[in-house]
Order: C-alpha cells, then sequence, then structure tokens
C-alpha cells in the first residue's frame, strides 16, 4: 500500500485538513515537521510564536496518534533536504501539505514541489488556511481588491465548504526514520518570562475547539457590542489558534454561522473573519507587505529615527500614557493584546512619536503569539495610514478619549498598570492631570512610582499632522 508523507507548517490540526485527509484515505502516512529557522532570514518566528509552537506541536504528536500517523520532527538548515531524506527513508510515493502564503515560505514550497517532482514524487497542495484562494478573487476588470466594503460584499456571499472530520490513515506505515526530540530545538524560553502565558491559554487543537465552542454560546450575541471594551471579554481570542492552524476558517464560519443569532449578529463576526482574509488577498499581491508601504508615496515619508530609549520606553509599557503602557504590558505578559489597544499603540508610534511603522510591526513580530505575515503588518499599515483602505495619516488616536471611551471604569488600566490602581477613574486614564493630593493619596509620584508622559498627546499629534502637510504639499499628485 502507498505511503504519503504529510509536511505539516501552519496546519497543526487534525479535523478538516485537506492534506492529512486525502493522505490517509491513499494509504500509509508518515506527519513530519521540519524546524528550519535559518532559512526565513529575519522573519524567523519569534519567542511568544516559539512558546506557542512548541506546545501545538506536543499536542498534535498525540493528536496523529489516534489517526496511526506517527510524526517525525527534524530539524535542518533547509527544509528541502530533510523533506527530501524522510521521502526516502519511508519509500514514500507522495508528499502532501496544505498551501502556505508566506512569501517566503511559498517560495521555498514551489523549489521543493519542482524538484520533487523531478523524481517522480507526486506532490500535492491543499486549501485550509484560508476559506478561498486569493487569485478567485478580484474586480470586475481583473484586478485585486483594495477597498475592504467590495471585497466584503463579493466575499460574504460565498459559502466555504464544509469542514472535514479526522481522518484514520488505511494502515500504518512500515518503516517511521528517526527523528529530533521536540524538547531539543530550545522553543521554551530558558528564562521563565512566560509564566503567564500557561494561564492565559490552553495552546492545543482541543483548547481550540473548546474557545471557539464557548465564544459561539456565551459571547457571539453580544460580539458587536462589546468586542472593543478593552478590560472585557468580548473579542473571540482565536487569532493564535488560526495563526497555527489549529483551527481552520472553515471551521469558525460554520460553526458561527449554525449558530442561534440574528444574521446582523453572525455577520458582525464574520465581517473581522474575511478582513483576515483580505489581508492575504493583499499579501498576495504584494510579498513584501512588511517592508514596502502599500502607497508607494509613503516611502519617502520622513519618519523620525527614534532614539533607542524612546522606542524601549514604548516596547516595555512605559510611556507614561496609562492605556498605551496597560497595552503593551499585556503584550510582554500574554504574547496578545487586544485589537482596539493594537490600533491605539499603532498610532502612538507612527503618528504622536513618528516612528516608522516598520518597527512597530518587528516588536509585534517578535511578541505575539499570533504573529501572522498577512495580518501583522497590513493592520500596522493601515493604522500608519499608508496601506491598503487604511486610515488616513490625519486619522491619530487620541490615547486618552480612546481610554475613557473603551475602557470607562479603568479595569483594563488597573490591572497592566497596577501603580495607578488607587487613582479616581477620573484621573486615572490621564494621570498628569491630577492635583497633588489625589496623587499623594493614590501613592503615585510621577517620574517616579510611574513616568510623565514621554510627549504630550495633543501637542504630538499637532506635531505629526503639521509634519504630514509639509510632507504632503511636496507630493505631485497626492
Amino acid at each position: 500500500m502507498p505511503t504519503t508523507v504529510v509536511w505539516f507548517h501552519n496546519d497543526l490540526r487534525v479535523h478538516d485538513n485537506d492534506a492529512l485527509s486525502a493522505a490517509c484515505a491513499r494509504g500509509a502516512v508518515v506527519g513530519l515537521y521540519v524546524w528550519a529557522p535559518d532559512e526565513l532570514g529575519d522573519r524567523s518566528p519569534g519567542a511568544a510564536y516559539r512558546w506557542w509552537l512548541h506546545h501545538a506541536l506536543a499536542g498534535l504528536h498525540s493528536a496523529l496518534r489516534e489517526c496511526r500517523v506517527p510524526l517525525v520532527f527534524r530539524r535542518a538548515e533547509r527544509a528541502k533536504l530533510a523533506v527530501e531524506q524522510v521521502v526516502a527513508a519511508t519509500g514514500a510515493d507522495a508528499v502532501f501539505w496544505n498551501k502556505r502564503y508566506d512569501p517566503a515560505v511559498k517560495r521555498r514550497d514551489e523549489q521543493l514541489a519542482g524538484a520533487l517532482r523531478q523524481r517522480g514524487i507526486w506532490v500535492e497542495e491543499y486549501p485550509g488556511f484560508l476559506l478561498h484562494e486569493p487569485s478567485n478573487f478580484t474586480t470586475t476588470d481583473g484586478r485585486p481588491y483594495r477597498v475592504f466594503t467590495p471585497f466584503w460584499r463579493r466575499f460574504s456571499g460565498v459559502v466555504p465548504p464544509a469542514p472535514r472530520p479526522r481522518p484514520r490513515a488505511e494502515t500504518e506505515p512500515s518503516h517511521v526514520p528517526g527523528g529530533d526530540e521536540l524538547a531539543s530545538w530550545g522553543l521554551l524560553p530558558k528564562i521563565p518570562w512566560d509564566s503567564a502565558f500557561y494561564s492565559n491559554w490552553d495552546p492545543t487543537e482541543e483548547g481550540a475547539a473548546q474557545l471557539l465552542g464557548e465564544f459561539v454560546r456565551a459571547r457571539l450575541g453580544a460580539y458587536s457590542k462589546e468586542r472593543d471594551v478593552l478590560g472585557g471579554e468580548g473579542t473571540s481570542r482565536l487569532s493564535p489558534y488560526l495563526a497555527h492552524g489549529q483551527l481552520s476558517p472553515r471551521q469558525v464560519w460554520h460553526r458561527v454561522q449554525e449558530a442561534d443569532q440574528q444574521p446582523a449578529v453572525k455577520q458582525a463576526f464574520l465581517r473581522q473573519l474575511i478582513w483576515r482574509e483580505f489581508a492575504y488577498h493583499v499579501l498576495s499581491e504584494q510579498p513584501s507587505l512588511h517592508e514596502i508601504s502599500l502607497r508607494p508615496e509613503f516611502e519617502s515619508f520622513p519618519w523620525k529615527e527614534l532614539p533607542q530609549d524612546t522606542l524601549r520606553r514604548w516596547q516595555r509599557g512605559q510611556t507614561g500614557i496609562p492605556v498605551i503602557d496597560a497595552a503593551m504590558r499585556q503584550l510582554w505578559s500574554t504574547g496578545w493584546m487586544h485589537n482596539r489597544a493594537r490600533m491605539i499603540v499603532a498610532s502612538w508610534l507612527t503618528k504622536n512619536l513618528q516612528g516608522d511603522w516598520r518597527l512597530g510591526e518587528r516588536w509585534f513580530w517578535d511578541t505575539l503569539v499570533d504573529a501572522d505575515p498577512a495580518n501583522n503588518p497590513f493592520g500596522w499599515q493601515w493604522v500608519a495610514g499608508c496601506g491598503a483602505d487604511a486610515a488616513p495619516y490625519w486619522r491619530v488616536f487620541q490615547p486618552v478619549r480612546q481610554s475613557v471611551k473603551f475602557d470607562p471604569d479603568g479595569r483594563y488600566v488597573r490591572q497592566w498598570v497596577p501603580e495607578l490602581a488607587a487613582l479616581p477613574a477620573e484621573y486615572l486614564h490621564c494621570p498628569w492631570t491630577a492635583p497633588k493630593s489625589v496623587l499623594d493619596r493614590a501613592g503615585v509620584v510621577l517620574g517616579k512610582t510611574y513616568p510623565l508622559p514621554m510627549v504630550d498627546p495633543d501637542e504630538s499629534r499637532n506635531s505629526a499632522l503639521a509634519a504630514f502637510q509639509v510632507w504632503r504639499s511636496g507630493q505631485a499628485g497626492f
């Protein structure tokens, strides 16, 4: 009976996995995961992503046993060599995988597919990371979409295929080659900065299914009203599971559509799922999305070269703006940040500090458990004003107003900036405006127990807008 190697990447699940299902249907299967971070250069996964990856792979290893599929771990300088070695060792006549869209990974896959086919190996790529292939959706004149609303109108009416059940291989492979111990890869940190991760996440496929079910049952109905509340539980928190492929978007789509809710309620959430698709649609047309502004005129924009101390204060949540600091500390502690907070901190870096959006994108890439090659740069470019369907540059998220509106009781700020917890709500969002008597009662000494604002929110906004006007006046046809 034939043997198929299934090469896993960001599809770390056994349910609704097209490549795994197709392989199991034809005979014996050997699963393979190759850890080759060096071939990705500066887009090698960051520390938070690696933490999640370790646990996701451990969970996948166990889940595949129920499918009669062994999982081999191989570390290599280049994935091509590891795949070819496992194919030879197993005598496999086919290699299946689910399609990847990260430009560097996609190029690698294309080169390997060509080399394997030349040797007579059957190679097949399957969909599953997205609801639909980006090439299937273009405007009426055949161009890619650059505006979300028409993309949403076109996309929302197309029903994706139903999710597949967990498969079981026809037989077990006659030979399973040796591999690495997962622990030998050193994906987990040596210094336990990840302690809060464990109380915030169950990074397994079972955890993904449980969280999806809980969200649909308990929070979907209030999603449109609660998703922007910073201290609440209104978001789905499914993004890491989608990024690592422990959930497929088809599973999410159909589970939401089956919910006993009004269509408008379900569409409020599905719109966000399609925003993810839109980011990949843009990435397919702009592979250098993390390096080059989609609006080419912004490549000449005079972003400031931020001093290292300034950048570090933003990264560590020491800006003196409570909502910014709360968000950045949430990121550092949990590897995740509320979506509304992501926009606020990105606006602060790119508008108030006039820092290059690529600085923020790189930091998010290094620190998010849901770091994603499309959503991450797409979101940063959107806030900076240089991306597809982007917020205009003159739109600046005033952090104090955002904090008052989306954290009115101060729960979010008090949780992540505990040194301000005793301040009354009137001053919690802007402690530099509090009288000394109020600060004294709360035990707050500005500049000592909590920093003064690194820049004034309103003055820095005006400075950014002035810089933008000067730059725009020199842009022909802007």
